[in-house]
């Protein structure tokens, strides 16, 4: 089985969106170039480290080459996601990188090692080498003012859910929730 590339180079759109309610939200990552789309479910948390990440290596980037670090003008994407939204895989392992000649973030989704992919390893190191290299991928390229819009989406996304506990940081449902660092008490989020 041939591995499966989706890539973008200088897309249309690129953003993290979600579909459902907080607490029950599923997170992607969609990119468009025409009517080309690609959906790939992530989790929240890997949303928000690659804003983190991309934050960090773009600031990295402008200290390095002695300039100032951009700014996304007019390009704040507050639109939901794009239907339909058909998910290719589930993100596994991301990498972020500069191309300096391009002057391009590259971001790199790779599909989730399933249980299956797991065994094969256990039992035959070469077999699953050839099986994790087939695997899908994800990769768009990008500016750096669209990877600074991406970032900016992404922290807001992430933060428009659920309100996180300020004792243990787990999140809060509306009904509360048992916190660990209170002996099992509930707790309640105020208004």
């Amino acid at each position: 089985m041939a591995r499966v590339v989706h890539s973008y180079d200088d897309p249309d759109r690129f953003v993290a969106g979600t579909v459902g309610e907080p607490g029950a939200r599923t997170f992607f990552l969609q990119a468009r170039a025409g009517v080309r789309l690609t959906s790939v479910a992530c989790e929240k948390e890997q949303v928000m480290a690659l804003a983190e990440r991309l934050d960090v290596m773009l600031d990295e980037v402008a200290r390095r080459f002695d300039r100032e670090p951009s700014t996304p003008l007019g390009l704040d994407d507050t639109d939901p996601l794009e239907q339909p939204i058909e998910e290719e895989f589930r993100a596994g392992t991301m990498t972020l990188a500069w191309e300096a000649d391009a002057e391009r973030v590259v971001i790199e989704v790779f599909a989730v090692i399933t249980t299956e992919q797991v065994e094969v390893e256990e039992t035959d190191p070469v077999t699953a080498a050839m099986e994790s290299e087939d695997a899908e991928v994800f990769i768009v390229r990008i500016s750096e003012e669209q990877a600074r819009a991406f970032a900016r989406r992404a922290v807001a996304l992430v933060a428009s859910g659920r309100p996180s506990c300020p004792f243990c940081g787990r999140p809060i449902d509306p009904e509360g929730h048992i916190c660990p660092r209170a002996n099992g008490y509930r707790r309640h989020v105020r208004e």
